[in-house]
Formats: C-alpha cells, sequence, structure tokens
C-alpha cells in the first residue's frame, strides 16, 4: 500500500501547485486594475483551475489516507 500513499502525495502536490497558480494568477488580476467586467472575465477562466487543483489535491489527500490505513 506505500504505492497508494506516494501517488496520493503526488496527486496532492500536483493539486497544490494548481491552487498557487490560481493565487498567483488572481493576484496579478487584481493589481492590473482592470474594469469589472474585464476582472469578472479573468476570473471566470481561474475558477475551474481552482476548482479541479481542489478536487485533484481532495483525491491525493483521501488516497494517501486510505493507504496509511490499509497498510
Amino acid at each position: 500500500m506505500e504505492i497508494v500513499v506516494w501517488i496520493g502525495a503526488a496527486l496532492s502536490v500536483i493539486g497544490l501547485s494548481g491552487i498557487v497558480y490560481s493565487i498567483i494568477t488572481v493576484t496579478k488580476a487584481k493589481r492590473a486594475g482592470l474594469s469589472d467586467e474585464e476582472m469578472r472575465a479573468r476570473l471566470a477562466r481561474i475558477l475551474p483551475i481552482n476548482l479541479v487543483a481542489l478536487l485533484i489535491s481532495m483525491i491525493g489527500l483521501m488516497a494517501v489516507v486510505v493507504g496509511v490505513m490499509l497498510g
């Protein structure tokens, strides 16, 4: 079950990097001084990336827990 833990850890790192990317992108968008419509459009493009990153991270953490409990 050690492989499940390592796969889960890798998925968690991938998800975390997606979350960090979302945070950096939103911060740059805020500093750009965009209008309300442009800001909404940019955030609408970032939201799915953020949600997928959270999902991948959650699956990875679940895999780590399952691997630890079974192994």
